[in-house]
């Protein structure tokens, strides 16, 4: 099982960018999705998830601004970011819960790398 992510670069501020992440492998189900970040000098934070039913839960300082969403079908989140600050600045790592024939585990991508700046 592996999971890819994508779409990571510079914006502007007040810019947007869609993150995506894609999961493969022998996948029997996908739960929990998320994204978390970590800004040079900081610790990671949880930025986003999103369960199998589409419930969603925010971190405070993205609500309003970013949407998680998850195409079940095609085995990928993403991550819509608009309105971006310079404070966005990190490296966002996608995430999953998943069942395949080895058992249940957390599997994180590769990491994405987000610059917003002038």
């Amino acid at each position: 099982v592996q999971l890819q992510a994508s779409g990571g670069g510079l914006v502007h501020p007040g810019g947007s960018l869609r993150l995506s992440c894609a999961a493969s492998g022998s996948i029997a189900s996908i739960n929990v999705m998320g994204w978390h970040r970590q800004a040079p000098g900081k610790q990671r934070e949880l930025v986003a998830t999103i369960t199998s039913g589409g419930i969603t839960d925010y971190a405070d300082s993205v609500k309003g601004r970013f949407t998680i969403s998850r195409d079940n079908a095609k085995k990928t989140e993403y991550l819509q970011m608009n309105n971006l600050k310079p404070e966005d600045t990190a490296v966002y790592y996608c995430y999953a819960s998943i069942t395949s024939e080895e058992g249940s585990s957390i599997y994180w991508g590769q990491g994405t790398l987000v610059t917003v700046s002038s």
